[in-house]
């Protein structure tokens, strides 16, 4: 095996595996904030009393949960347009992103939920607030920072699933590495760089979001 290593490519196309990191990171920021959204308003229809919301709720995140993302967007990007519905390739991964995100933070949240002792509801209830203003400032607040270790770790796996964007061609991290290799025949260097930014972004991310926890925890 006579296999020389030779970088040079992959340096001269740096500047787009950067672009392509920063796609992906935002794709996963704009991915966890509107399933967060989505999972929050089903952890509370899981605990609702009303018997058809929790079927709905259960059922969404039932089939989310068990199904591979990479299915489901293939599923968006090259089913729906057969029905007469069109997304662009990076609008159906969003969309994809934030009901994966959402079915699985849903559970994260209802267990956040369950864990809040009833007295922080009756107090609110004591002095004059009504449902949506115990849920909003004081309910929500206290499960987010509760469930903050598990959010985190969402995160950091939404931002290595945005790599499966490249089945559909968003020009995401993963998708610029195929390019290269493709144009450059350097798979071993292609790939090594590649591991090694996404390795570095989300060492990165997760110390970040242990600095926030710890602030959180003094706050206490």
């Amino acid at each position: 095996m006579n296999y020389t290593l030779n970088f040079a490519p992959v340096w001269q196309n740096l500047d787009h595996l950067l672009a392509g990191l920063a796609l992906g990171l935002q794709l996963a920021l704009v991915g966890i904030a509107i399933g967060c959204l989505i999972g929050l308003a089903t952890a509370f229809a899981l605990l609702s009393p009303v018997r058809a919301l929790r079927w709905l709720a259960g059922g969404y995140v039932t089939l989310v949960r068990n199904t591979p993302i990479l299915v489901l967007i293939l599923l968006l990007y090259f089913a729906l347009p057969s029905v007469g519905i069109r997304l662009d390739k990076l609008s159906s991964f969003l969309i994809t992103l934030a009901l994966y995100a959402g079915a699985y933070l849903a559970e994260v949240f209802r267990g956040g939920l369950m864990a809040i002792p009833k007295g922080q509801r009756e107090a609110g209830l004591a002095i004059g607030l009504r449902e949506w203003q115990i849920k909003a400032y004081v309910i929500i607040p206290v499960m987010l920072r509760n469930v903050l270790p598990s959010l985190s770790n969402s995160f950091i796996s939404l931002f290595k699933d945005t790599s499966l964007a490249a089945a559909i061609a968003v020009p995401e991290l993963t998708y610029q590495a195929r390019k290269i290799n493709l144009e450059s025949y350097r798979v071993i260097e292609t790939w090594l760089v590649t591991s090694a930014l996404y390795i570095l972004t989300c060492y990165v991310i997760a110390l970040l979001l242990r600095q926030l926890e710890r602030r959180l925890s003094l706050t206490r």
